[in-house]
C-alpha cells in the first residue's frame, strides 16, 4: 500500500499486478525469488521493499518533500516492533500462547508514542505529511481493523483524526480504486 501510494503521489506510472501469494507467478519469483510483494522492476534493477520503492520514487518526484522528513527511526521502529505486535495481535489464532489483548497492548505501546506526536501536530512531524506519516498509516489502518469497535473508543483521539484523514484524503483513495 505505502509504496503505491508512493509511486502515485510522484506521478509515476507503473503496471500493477494483483498477485495471490499462493501462487506466484515464475516472472515474480524471477526478478525476486524471495517471493514477496511489492516489486519494482526498473530495468536491471529490482526493489523488493516496499520503503525503497518509496524512496526511489521520491527521488524521482517529491512535490512537497515528504523526504525532507522521512524519520528513520520512528519507521524502523513500526516495521519492527509494532509490525510484529500487529501480526500477532491480528492473527492471534496462529499465536496461541496469550490472548489477543496481550498482542494489542503491546502495539499501544507505539500507539501512544503517535498520540503524543500528533498532540503536538496534525502529522507525524509537523502540519503537513511527510514520509514518516504515509509509511506508518497502513499499518495503523491494519490494527484499528482489526477490532474497530475497540479503536473507536481507545484513547487515541489525534491518531484517530490522523488516520481518518489519510484514509479519507484523495492520494489514499486514488490508489484504493480498481482499475477500470
Amino acid at each position: 500500500m505505502r509504496a503505491r501510494i508512493a509511486l502515485r503521489y510522484a506521478g509515476i506510472e507503473v503496471e500493477i499486478r494483483e498477485i495471490s501469494l499462493r501462487e506466484k507467478p515464475p516472472e515474480m519469483l524471477a526478478a525476486s525469488p524471495k517471493g514477496t510483494v511489492p516489486v519494482l522492476i526498473l530495468g536491471d534493477k529490482v526493489l523488493d521493499e516496499s520503503l525503497d520503492i518509496m524512496r526511489w520514487a521520491l527521488t524521482q518526484n517529491d512535490p512537497d518533500d515528504w523526504l525532507s522528513q522521512d524519520d528513520a527511526e520512528l519507521i524502523a521502529e513500526n516495521d519492527g516492533s509494532f509490525k510484529g505486535a500487529l501480526d500477532r495481535y491480528k492473527y492471534a489464532v496462529r499465536f496461541p500462547g496469550h490472548p489477543p489483548e496481550s498482542y494489542r497492548a503491546e502495539g499501544q505501546v507505539f500507539l501512544a508514542k503517535l498520540e503524543q506526536r500528533l498532540e503536538r501536530h496534525a502529522y507525524l512531524s509537523s502540519d503537513t505529511p511527510c514520509m514518516a506519516d504515509i509509511a506508518i498509516f497502513p499499518f495503523i489502518r491494519q490494527f484499528a481493523g482489526v477490532d474497530s469497535a475497540w479503536f473507536e473508543t481507545a484513547p487515541y483521539p489525534c491518531l484517530r483524526a490522523w488516520l481518518n484523514g489519510l484514509v479519507g484524503g484523495k492520494l489514499f483513495l486514488s490508489v484504493m480504486e480498481k482499475p477500470g
